[in-house]
Order: C-alpha cells, then sequence, then structure tokens
C-alpha cells in the first residue's frame, strides 16, 4: 500500500482498480450510459470545438464552444454533457466560480457518476478551497481510481510538497492506460515535469520519450525534452526542440522559454520574436474572454511593466486564492520593488508545504531583498535542490541570489 501522509488519513487509499476516463485534456467526464438531453448534438459540436482549440492553441474556438453548450442547454437545462463542457470551458477561461457552479449542478443531476467530480476537483483547487478538494479527491478515488483521480491526486500532493508520493500517484495514473493516447502521454510529461522538481534529469528525459512514443510528435513531450536538454546545459538542442513545439502549438509558456533559451545562446532577435508571439497569444485569449491566471502574472512581471503586473496580480488573487495565484502576485510586488510585501504573498504560496522551485526562488530573492538574510537561504536551499526544474533565466537569477 501506498504511504499515506499523516495530515491525508485516507488520501489514495484504494489503489487495487483502473479505469480510464478523459483528463485535462478533455471534458472532464462522460455522462456515457445516462439519459441524453436533447440537446447532445450541440453539447458534441462544442467538446469538439475545444479539442480543437487544445490541438491548435487558439482560443477562438471558445467563443464557438460557448454557443454550443448555451444551445444545448436551451433546449434542456438538465443536459448534463453540456453542462460538464461548459465546466470545462469555463476553466480553461480561469473562470473557476463557474467551473465550480456548473460541475455541482452537473453532480446533482447526476449523483451516482464520477463524471463531474474533476470540474469540482479543479475548481476547488485553483480557488484555494484545499480541504474541500481533498473530500472530492477521496470520493472520486473511492468511487473510480482512474488515470484521471491519480494524476489529480499527484498535483494534491505535489502542492504539499510531497514528490515522492506526487511521483507514485502519477506513475499510477500513467500504468491506468486504456484512455486517448493524448491522456497517456500528457499524465507521462507531468511525470516528467515531477522528476525535473526531483532533480532527476535522467527519469525525467525517459518519461518524455515514454509521451511521445504514445503519442509522436506530441509538443508537451517535445517541450519536457527540452526542458532537460537545458538542465543539462545542451541549450542548442533544446532551442531547436521548442522551435518545432512551438510549431505546433503556440502556447505562452513555450514561447516565453523559446526566448529564454535564444537569449542564453545569444539570439537576441530571435528572442524578441519569440516574446512577441508570447504577447501576441496573450491578446487572443483575452479576445475570447479569457480572465488572466497566474502566467499571464509572471509573464507581464518579467517582461512587461511589473506594476501593471501587481495590479493584473491582485485582480487573480481576489479572482481565485490559490497558492499559484499567491506566488504570481508575489512575484510581481518584488519585482515592482516591494519585496516584504512580496515575501508576504510568497510565504503564502508555500503554506502546505511546496518545494516548488520557482515559487521557492520567489520567496528566496524576496527574502533576500527584505533583507532576511536565515529566510532567503532556507528558501534558496530549495531551489537549488530543484533547479532542473527551472528555466535558463531563472536558474541565472538562482546563482546570482546564491552569490
Amino acid at each position: 500500500m501506498t504511504p499515506i501522509r499523516r495530515n491525508l488519513p485516507k488520501l489514495l487509499a484504494p489503489l487495487a482498480t483502473f479505469a480510464c476516463v478523459v483528463l485535462l485534456l478533455a471534458p472532464g467526464g462522460s455522462s456515457e450510459g445516462q439519459p441524453r438531453g436533447g440537446g447532445a448534438r450541440y453539447a458534441s459540436i462544442g467538446n469538439d470545438l475545444l479539442q480543437k482549440a487544445r490541438e491548435t492553441g487558439d482560443p477562438s474556438y471558445y467563443t464557438r464552444a460557448e454557443r454550443s453548450f448555451h444551445a444545448a442547454l436551451r433546449r434542456d437545462a438538465r443536459d448534463v454533457d453540456a453542462l460538464l463542457g461548459a465546466a470545462t470551458l469555463a476553466g480553461l477561461r480561469h473562470d473557476f466560480g463557474e467551473q465550480l457552479r456548473l460541475g455541482i449542478e452537473a453532480r446533482r443531476l447526476m449523483p451516482e457518476s464520477v463524471a463531474a467530480y474533476p470540474e469540482i476537483a479543479d475548481a476547488q483547487v485553483e480557488l484555494g478551497r484545499y480541504r474541500a478538494a481533498e473530500r472530492t479527491l477521496q470520493r472520486m478515488l473511492d468511487i473510480k481510481p482512474n488515470l484521471t483521480s491519480y494524476s489529480r491526486v499527484s498535483y494534491f500532493r505535489e502542492l504539499h510538497g510531497e514528490l515522492d508520493g506526487a511521483v507514485e500517484a502519477m506513475r499510477l495514473a500513467a500504468s491506468a492506460g486504456g484512455g486517448a493516447r493524448e491522456n497517456v502521454a500528457y499524465v507521462q510529461v507531468l511525470l516528467g515535469d515531477l522528476e525535473l522538481q526531483r532533480g532527476r534529469v535522467g527519469a525525467a528525459r525517459l518519461a518524455y520519450i515514454s509521451a511521445l512514443r504514445s503519442r509522436p510528435g506530441y509538443p508537451a513531450g517535445m517541450v519536457g525534452l527540452a526542458r532537460a536538454d537545458a538542465a543539462s546545459g545542451d541549450l542548442g538542442r533544446a532551442a531547436a526542440r521548442l522551435r518545432r513545439a512551438a510549431g505546433r502549438l503556440p502556447l505562452t509558456a513555450t514561447l516565453v522559454l523559446l526566448a529564454e533559451v535564444e537569449r542564453e545562446l545569444g539570439r537576441p532577435a530571435a528572442a524578441d520574436g519569440a516574446l512577441a508571439a508570447a504577447r501576441a497569444q496573450q491578446r487572443l485569449y483575452r479576445e475570447a474572454a479569457t480572465l488572466p491566471d497566474a502566467e499571464a502574472v509572471i509573464f507581464e512581471a518579467d517582461h512587461g511593466s511589473p506594476a501593471h503586473a501587481v495590479r493584473l496580480g491582485r485582480r487573480v488573487w481576489d479572482a481565485a486564492p490559490s497558492v499559484r495565484s499567491a506566488d504570481a502576485l508575489g512575484w510581481a510586488l518584488t519585482r515592482a520593488g516591494r519585496p516584504r510585501e512580496g515575501l508576504s504573498f510568497a510565504r503564502r504560496a508555500i503554506e502546505l508545504g511546496s518545494r516548488d522551485a520557482l515559487f521557492r526562488l520567489h520567496a528566496g530573492i524576496a527574502a533576500r531583498a527584505a533583507g532576511l538574510a536565515a529566510s532567503a537561504t532556507r528558501h534558496l536551499a530549495v531551489a537549488a535542490d530543484a533547479r532542473a526544474a527551472l528555466s535558463p533565466r531563472a536558474a541565472r537569477r538562482l546563482e546570482e541570489a546564491l552569490r
């Protein structure tokens, strides 16, 4: 049996049975076998449009998907497929309060099914409601321990600093298999990310290669291998992989990492081009009615106006006070020359026990700027243990802070 956290007496108890439902890359669940509403065709179209958005990185599909889900619910307000699709869309738009409301409504209509639980758990985590999320996750595991539930348990454990337990749960998710190849590839990428946090670059590389074997050409797998290359000092290969990944799926995180690698290689024009593409991608999300999130705040703090990042960060924190939001606002405040305020939010980001390298780096830099040398040393030591997970720019900041 998997070791259990002292303050989570039940979580991850049922380990024997596996099943597979759709994970994060598709709507949170399926109401297969349940009565279907009259708008089922519209709900199906909406889900297809969300899949197109995931495959292309084009958020303009969100608006069309929204119209499809609304059309389904106008025909039948009890159409669970439409409710779940709309909940997934709300999550993609970072409207976690709406995601939670729709997930709860779907569960009310279909209490015997696990289909709504992923939407509810995801929203609770992003809203910072961790005890409620723990109860939801436990219920998911009790009903159906599978790829979907184990991957979420892994993330929950990671937030609490339990990296070994997070890896164990993610391996169970990957072993569950049996679903869409994209889902299996995705959890293998997440496993690689966890291994980087543990400083195990070789193990991370194997996980990313497994993801690409599950789904050849998978952009997240290529980004993972690029991160492993960068951690090993092979920036040329990292840049080549990132260019291919960004060409297939131009996500902000991929483009920002590419810009950092290009700058380290002495290619400022290429770096500026990647950042310009990232800014264009951010505009597309705003035009698609997507709310800002922690990633947008960090991007603005590092590559735009720290003062604007603070304003943006407060909006994000007020809407969804998670540890990710706390880290983003704390970093924006630190970058804006307000490290004591930044440190107060950085401490909130790690209050669950997270050993996330970037969280700890931000906390360490804020503490050092605030004149708290002992606190800075503690946080920077944790970041140093996980430096393989840092981007080239963050790794350089770590070295400067340690000096």
